[in-house]
């Protein structure tokens, strides 16, 4: 694999993980969004991932996909709520604060090595350059 070949598979890399951290973003802005319990709750939404195949050799990782959570979501009994239907229960969606946040670690750790990755490629290709420039 070349200088730029490792340029190109963090970089596929990073915008896998930018999405991630995209989802997990609307995950924990919507956690708290209460509908009537007629309507569907907020689905969450997951990134799947998979290896990149462009056919020409050239690797990595790309987004396959976004995956939704379930549409039941959980029902609360707020009578005070004005989503509140007439037993007083209103829907959120099921999204585990907790589990949002590992995710949301997971992917910053990914996208940061990543970019680490660039940036030491990037370091070695001006090393390169000044060898054959005999600064």
């Amino acid at each position: 694999m070349t200088i730029f070949g490792a340029i190109g598979v963090a970089g596929s890399g990073v915008t896998v993980y930018r999405k991630w951290l995209d989802a997990v973003s609307d995950n924990l802005a919507n956690m708290d969004n209460a509908t009537r319990t007629s309507d569907n709750a907020f689905q969450a939404r997951y990134i799947v991932a998979k290896a990149a195949d462009n056919g020409d050799g050239s690797q990595g990782a790309q987004v396959a996909g976004i995956a939704l959570g379930s549409a039941q979501g959980r029902v609360v009994n707020e009578p005070d709520n004005p989503l509140a239907d007439s037993e007083g229960n209103v829907r959120y969606p099921d999204i585990d604060m907790a589990s949002q946040m590992g995710q949301m670690i997971m992917a910053q750790r990914g996208y940061q090595a990543n970019l680490a990755v660039v940036d030491r490629a990037k370091d070695a290709y001006e090393a390169a350059i000044r060898l054959g420039s005999n600064v």
